[in-house]
């Protein structure tokens, strides 16, 4: 008998045990945006701890679950095909409930991730990614493990309520901001909030009702999404052709500043990053610069500063930290 497991079950028995001694939580509410792409909300057992907009937490499913078609296979050792595998992810929130009221994180009573599916490694490794393809199994009233401890320092800090919050992300990246800017509206803010989103394709904006119902709703708050991969940006000879639009080149070029309707600056405005790490582009001490600038050092070239070099306040830079 090989001493390795393809995703293969145990007796349904075990099974119901395993599940029963380490899920803690409950798959209330999945929103699928398109087959890689999913908003899960997820209850645990627990009160949720209080918290900060921004920070994260770690869900797990057990070894023993099955992934889902189509997703590279991987072969788990019989040592542990009973323990869990985990990944963290920055908490989202729904930004507004059923009746298009403010919906901030400490106002319910759920957790809300927004997730991509991996459905292969492209790490040098090759190793199978580990969650996402069992997770992407699962729909409301399915169960599953959420860590204890909510932690992460990718939070509001010294933000006064006129000041300007200028909020980067590419991807699932932009979950914190989420957090973040509903509890800003929901706490007065007075200052413009400019949520930055770029993605491949529109069908990768999953939150763009909310934000356009927000945006509708408060004249501080400005969303700005962007695409990388759709037609406009790949087809010279498409009539609204704009090429590629990342961040850094919409930053330089003053596009981003024009767009927000603000001038984005360090006197008054905070940044946030997350997402892609050559987005953010930041350079551990003594390694080589990456060959595309991030924001990171184009920001501080503008005259903002990263939260490492003193007191954070208006022209401070913070960055989600996956490293």
């Amino acid at each position: 008998m090989s001493d390795t497991i393809d995703s293969a079950p145990l007796d349904a028995e075990e099974i119901s045990q395993l599940r029963e001694k380490h899920y803690n939580g409950e798959i209330i509410e999945r929103i699928d945006s398109h087959s890689d792409l999913s908003r899960f909300r997820i209850r645990p057992d627990l009160p949720i701890p209080p918290f900060q907009p921004g920070q994260y937490v770690a869900i797990g499913l057990g070894n023993w679950e099955p992934r889902l078609k189509g997703t590279q296979a991987e072969e788990v050792p019989e040592k542990k095909l009973r323990k869990l595998s985990r990944r963290a992810y920055s908490i989202s929130c729904p930004m507004l409930d059923g009746d298009q009221q403010l919906a901030p994180v400490d106002q319910i009573d759920y957790l809300e991730f927004y997730i991509t599916l991996v459905r292969e490694s492209d790490s040098p490794d090759k190793k199978p990614p580990v969650l996402t393809p069992r997770l992407f199994n699962l729909g409301a009233g399915d169960r599953l493990e959420v860590q204890k401890k909510i932690v992460g320092t990718y939070v509001l800090e010294n933000v006064a309520p006129d000041d300007t919050v200028l909020m980067l992300g590419t991807g699932t990246g932009e979950a914190p901001h989420n957090a973040m800017a509903t509890k800003l509206l929901a706490d007065g803010h007075r200052g413009k909030i400019v949520n930055v989103t770029s993605v491949r394709k529109r069908s990768d904006l999953a939150y763009a009702l909310e934000h356009s119902a927000l945006s509708e709703k408060f004249p501080q708050y400005r969303y700005l999404p962007f695409t990388t991969r759709d037609p406009e940006n790949l087809d010279p000879s498409h009539p609204n052709f704009v090429g590629k639009q990342y961040l850094q080149s919409l930053f330089t070029s003053g596009q981003l500043a024009k767009a927000a309707d603000d001038p984005l600056s360090p006197k008054n405005t905070h940044v946030f990053l997350c997402g892609n790490p050559a987005m953010i582009g930041y350079v551990a001490p003594g390694a080589d610069p990456l060959p595309t600038p991030g924001m990171l050092p184009l920001l501080k070239a503008a005259g903002f500063r990263d939260e490492s070099d003193g007191e954070v306040g208006p022209g401070t830079i913070r960055f989600e930290k996956y490293w």
